[in-house]
């Protein structure tokens, strides 16, 4: 496990600002089934303890009741190879986290379930018990969500919520996924290692606030496309991108 704080006070801190985004399709498609979890690995080509991990997400990205993405990050680029894949806003959304939660935890591979909790992102059972963890609390992936491409535009639904103990104020993100992206490291701690990186997040782009109210939103597809991408995932997550919550709901589409 490679850890942040380790070399935080040569590097300084991250830029505080969050990710996500959507890709296209041109046949009409949709999601209508609700996941128990949304689970965020943040890793890095550079981190040879990431690997097991990006297995992991790949095994999650199978199972129809959770939404697994790669965010990796991009202040291991020093070290000699910089990640192909890599995003500011990724160690961005991940300080954040942090800040969150109160503590110092910013590493790889680092896994955030639900957007509540963090774990070691290569231990399977820990990333099982955390999405257990998690859904005792009454909000968490509570509301039905759903997603769907219709020609040239991008329909996202977002039901009402039912817990009357929070105060609902959220966002509503859309994301671009590459489902499998197969990668040869040319320099660094991985350096000839062939290794694929699963629902990795491409782009981002932010819908709309939710109050807990019923909504809904078109989003034109030419603003959220891009090549590469064959899935796409909206989400509803309590608070804003610099204060992350936990999450509300999702839902997750492929486009191929």
């Amino acid at each position: 496990m490679t850890s942040f704080r380790d070399i935080s006070r040569r590097t300084g801190a991250l830029s505080a600002c969050f990710f996500v985004a959507f890709g296209h399709s041109a046949l009409a498609t949709g999601a209508q089934a609700q996941p128990r979890a949304v689970v965020e690995l943040f890793t890095s080509q550079g981190c040879s303890s990431c690997p097991p991990a990006d297995q992991i997400i790949g095994d999650l990205a199978k199972d129809p009741s959770v939404i697994a993405l790669s965010m990796p990050v991009d202040y291991w680029d020093y070290l000699g190879w910089k990640d192909t894949l890599a995003d500011s806003r990724f160690s961005a959304r991940q300080k954040a986290y942090s800040q969150m939660r109160g503590d110092r935890d910013i590493y790889t591979p680092q896994a955030v379930v639900n957007g509540a909790t963090q774990v070691i992102g290569s231990d399977a059972t820990k990333i099982k018990t955390a999405i257990g963890d998690t859904r005792k609390g009454a909000s968490v992936m509570s509301v039905p969500v759903s997603i769907s491409v219709s020609g040239k535009q991008v329909n996202v639904a977002v039901a009402a919520s039912t817990d009357t103990s929070s105060t609902d104020h959220g966002e509503v993100w859309i994301c671009s996924v590459s489902k499998s992206v197969p990668i040869t490291v040319g320099r660094g701690e991985n350096r000839g290692r062939e290794l694929t990186y699963y629902n990795v997040v491409r782009s981002w782009l932010k819908v709309g606030d939710w109050n807990g109210s019923a909504a809904n939103w078109t989003v034109p597809l030419e603003n959220v496309s891009r090549d590469g991408v064959d899935a796409a995932v909206v989400y509803v997550q309590d608070g804003s991108r610099d204060k992350p919550g936990a999450m509300r709901g999702a839902a997750f589409t492929s486009l191929q």
